[in-house]
C-alpha cells in the first residue's frame, strides 16, 4: 500500500513537471517562419504581383473577424458566447463568395468552406468540450482558406502540444491565449509561423 503511494505520487510529479516543461510560457528562441502565399499570388511579364480585390478582401476578412471573435469566445470558456459566435461564422462562411478565384482555387475553397461551415454550426449547437474539438477542424480549414485567399493582417500560427495529439490555430497577436484550454492552461502553446 506504501509503494503504490510512493509510486502514484511520484508519477503524478513527474506528469506534472511534464506538463509544465510542454506549456510553459517561454519566449521563443526563434523566429517563426512566414507562409508565402504563392497559390494566391500570379507573377506578372515585369515581375509585379498581383493583389486581390476587394471583393474578395472583404469575403476572407469576414470570415477571418468571426474566426477570432469564436477563438477569443472559447479563450474566455464562454460556452454561450461561442454559440452565438459559431452561428455567426456560419453565415459568413454561406455567403462567401469564390467566383474571382481561378477554376482550381473555386473547387478548393468549396471543399474547404463546406467542410468549415459544418464545424462552425456544430459549435454553433454544443458544450465546450465538443466546441473545442470543433474548432481544432475549423482552424485548419481557415488556416487552408487563409493559404488561398491571402490576408492584409499579420497572423501568428500558434500550437499546443497538450490537446488532443496536438492543435493549431490561428490569432492576430503574439502572445499566446489557448482557446483548447481556456483558463486551465492559457498560456499553453507557441507561435509555430507567421503568416504575412
Amino acid at each position: 500500500m506504501k509503494n503504490s503511494r510512493v509510486t502514484t505520487t511520484v508519477l503524478g510529479m513527474a506528469f506534472i513537471s511534464l506538463m509544465s516543461m510542454s506549456c510553459k510560457d517561454t519566449k521563443q528562441d526563434e523566429a517563426a517562419m512566414p507562409m508565402s502565399n504563392e497559390m494566391n499570388q500570379e507573377t506578372m511579364a515585369g515581375g509585379e504581383i498581383t493583389a486581390m480585390n476587394s471583393g474578395q478582401e472583404s469575403n476572407a476578412a469576414a470570415v477571418l473577424k468571426d474566426y477570432f471573435n469564436l477563438k477569443d469566445a472559447l479563450v474566455a470558456d464562454d460556452n454561450a458566447k461561442a454559440k452565438d459566435l459559431g452561428m455567426t461564422l456560419t453565415k459568413s462562411l454561406k455567403s462567401f463568395n469564390a467566383s474571382s478565384y481561378s477554376e482550381g482555387e473555386q473547387k478548393e475553397l468549396k471543399d474547404i468552406i463546406e467542410d468549415a461551415t459544418e464545424h462552425a454550426e456544430h459549435i454553433g449547437e454544443s458544450d465546450i468540450k465538443h466546441q473545442r474539438e470543433h474548432f481544432k477542424m475549423l482552424s485548419k480549414d481557415v488556416t487552408d482558406m487563409v493559404a488561398i485567399t491571402g490576408t492584409d493582417m499579420k497572423l501568428y500560427e500558434q500550437f499546443c502540444p497538450m490537446y488532443d495529439g496536438g492543435g493549431a490555430w490561428l490569432s492576430t497577436k503574439e502572445e499566446i491565449r489557448n482557446p483548447y484550454f481556456g483558463s486551465s492552461m492559457l498560456k499553453c502553446g507557441k507561435v509555430q509561423r507567421e503568416i504575412n
